[in-house]
């Protein structure tokens, strides 16, 4: 037995389109915001480029939406979808961001390794959870801070502002979220 899609590359071409085209937006106009050039945009559109985590986030920023929510509406759904995990070569210390969940599902859930931008600021419109694999985190959460170890875990309700970052060196985080296209917070009066 095989695992299903184990050898298929994840093509956000198509969502990355349809998230552009929803919003009115040229090429151009994402070229402009992104800081990335018309021609590579066009070949990520076409899935004849893959675009680096660094500039599918930035894509995601100028469509406003996220970097995961785009790759969630990259595949159709699946009932059973195994992603294995990549092997990483001994002393190699990037960051690294993946996907634990392909396809546009109710949820998404990416795994986090390395060190994060810190300064970058997240507010998601639905529930999400991060849960600490390895390593140790830090966690501002509107207005307050929260250290997190191995085996800790933080919950945050949907419209919640934060910000982390890794606190040591080869530092996991599983981040698991109801996908923003889920309408699944109600109305909230501050």
């Amino acid at each position: 037995m095989g695992d299903h899609k184990e050898q298929q590359p994840v093509r956000v071409g198509a969502a990355v389109r349809r998230r552009r085209r929803a919003l009115e937006l040229t090429l151009a106009a994402v070229a402009e915001r992104t800081g990335l050039s018309v021609p590579f945009l066009s070949q990520v559109e076409n899935d004849r480029a893959r675009p680096s985590r660094t500039s599918l986030e930035k894509l995601a920023d100028a469509l406003r939406t996220t970097a995961v929510e785009l790759l969630a509406a990259a595949d159709p759904a699946a009932s059973v979808d195994v992603v294995r995990a990549e092997p990483v070569a001994e002393g190699d210390f990037d960051a690294r961001t993946r996907s634990l969940v392909r396809g546009h599902h109710q949820l998404h859930a990416s795994e986090f390794t390395g060190d994060h931008d810190a300064g970058r600021e997240f507010q998601h419109r639905n529930d999400e959870l991060m849960y600490v694999a390895d390593g140790a985190v830090e966690i501002e959460a509107e207005g307050r801070a929260y250290r997190l170890g191995r085996g800790d875990t933080l919950y945050l309700t949907g419209g919640v502002r934060h910000r982390w970052r890794a606190t040591v060196p080869d530092t996991r985080v599983i981040v698991v979220a109801v996908a923003e296209h889920i309408e699944a917070v109600q109305d909230r009066s501050r």
